[in-house]
């Protein structure tokens, strides 16, 4: 929510929710989670589920493995009685990035990595499915209440996965010439409807999780911060509208960039967001469900945070930080209080869509639209760690403290987000230059409309 690191999401330590888990609803709530990962790899062969496209990009077996290793590592090997791993090897070729529990395969040759195949790690993942249905039906009271918050970690960290899965998959399907499709159907051809603008009035606010509801480490802690008026946008910015801003010289005009993103536009050749080509005068656009015209009304994804940033300076405008992303959600009654994960509306992954939709109507009683789902929406505020943040003890904890540098935060969710894993405290981030997210843009600025 992974880019050298931030693709495997913000953060992989959690708070416990206040939610009453027992072992019926800890293993109907597992069966989803873990269903829902198959089914997302079933329209998939196995040579699809193989491939590696680009070094920030995971095969989707390995996604799959990955996730199961986390049960089999954080949960297994701390409470299965007479525990012995699946596959010694395993544990080599599917840890991520904890040094804490050992050596690990380099992530960019992942792709490399044809055995296990996809019906092997299908095999792990049986496996590992029955001996932690089988842990959390003979777990006691007290072992099961202590060993609950690692197995909704899980939930969450497999959540993260499954967005990955698809957003990696996507660049792979766009690398195959037949350019072949995966889901989901395209929209109508339609126009940017008027963008409005939301006032904010600011002031000393607080921001962050606090309370009962699950959420990552880095969410927290709650603290206060002074905002100065400003105000968002009410949707996220078009492809009607970047055609302007690339009709206009927007990625040949060096006064509009910043000094880092000139050097990626004049060194990687950028001339558009990732996944546009240009056909006869023609732009087309690579998605998951094919490949088509760009369509004016949705909104632009795939864009790096330089691009977004280049855009709103040529928009006259600048990109929220993610305090008054966050601020102006939880006002306009879209965040749950406290940013807590109550659930939340918007163009997510249940849908099917798998791609970003025309701005609809805010909810009833917001002025807000695309809050929450359709893109990753780029802010100005680099990851650092909020005042008086701590990472835990051990290898869980290792996750977050150590990448809080050299990347930016997003929020919102996008189109491929799972439904129940988006609220208004989670912050997702990548290195300045990622475009394989499904990231765009919302304006904002200061003060009233001129």
């Amino acid at each position: 929510m992974t880019q050298t690191t931030a693709n495997e999401a913000p953060s992989e330590t959690g708070e416990a929710s206040s939610r009453e888990w027992d072992a019926e609803s800890l293993g109907r709530r597992f069966e989803e989670v873990r269903g829902r990962t198959e089914a997302l790899a079933a329209p998939l062969s196995p040579e699809d589920q193989t491939v590696q496209s680009m070094p920030d990009v995971s095969p989707t077996k390995w996604h799959r493995a990955h996730v199961t290793w986390f049960f089999e590592t954080f949960l297994l090997a701390e409470a299965e009685q007479g525990f012995a791993p699946f596959q010694d090897k395993y544990w080599f070729l599917f840890n991520s990035y904890y040094e804490t529990l050992g050596p690990r395969y380099a992530r960019p040759d992942r792709g490399l990595v044809t055995r296990p195949g996809a019906h092997e790690v299908g095999d792990y993942r049986a496996n590992v499915d029955a001996r932690v249905r089988e842990l959390v039906d003979t777990l006691d009271g007290g072992s099961l209440e202590k060993l609950t918050p690692i197995i909704e970690l899980g939930f969450h960290h497999e959540q993260q996965h499954q967005e990955l899965l698809l957003m990696d998959i996507k660049h792979v399907l766009s690398r195959n010439p037949l350019q072949p499709v995966y889901a989901g159907s395209p929209v109508e051809r339609c126009e940017p409807d008027r963008l409005g603008w939301v006032e904010v009035e600011g002031g000393l606010v607080e921001v962050g999780h606090e309370g009962p509801g699950f959420s990552f480490d880095n969410e927290m802690p709650r603290h206060r911060q002074w905002l100065e008026p400003y105000r968002l946008a009410d949707r996220l910015a078009t492809n009607g509208e970047w055609l302007a801003f690339m009709a206009d010289g927007g990625y040949e005009r060096h006064e509009l960039w910043l000094s880092d993103g000139w050097a990626k536009v004049r060194g990687e050749g950028w001339s558009a967001p990732l996944y546009w080509s240009e056909h006869d005068g023609v732009w087309f656009e690579h998605t998951l469900n094919g490949t088509w015209p760009v369509n004016p009304g949705l909104p632009v994804a795939h864009v790096s945070f330089y691009e977004a940033e280049a855009f709103a300076t040529w928009s006259g405008k600048r990109l929220p930080t993610e305090a008054e992303w966050e601020h102006a959600v939880v006002t306009d009654g879209q965040g749950g209080q406290h940013g807590r994960d109550e659930q939340v509306v918007g163009n997510l992954a249940d849908g099917g869509s798998f791609h970003p939709r025309p701005a609809q109507p805010a909810p009833a009683g917001s002025r807000l639209r695309q809050v929450h789902g359709d893109c990753w929406e780029w802010t100005s505020s680099a990851y650092h760690p909020y005042p008086g943040f701590h990472p835990p003890e051990g290898a869980i904890g290792e996750y977050n403290g150590k990448f809080m540098s050299n990347q930016m935060v997003l929020r919102g969710g996008c189109a491929l987000t799972p439904a129940g894993h988006a609220r208004a405290s989670y912050r997702n981030f990548f290195p300045h230059g990622a475009r394989w997210a499904l990231s765009g843009v919302r304006l904002a600025d200061g003060g009233a409309p001129a």
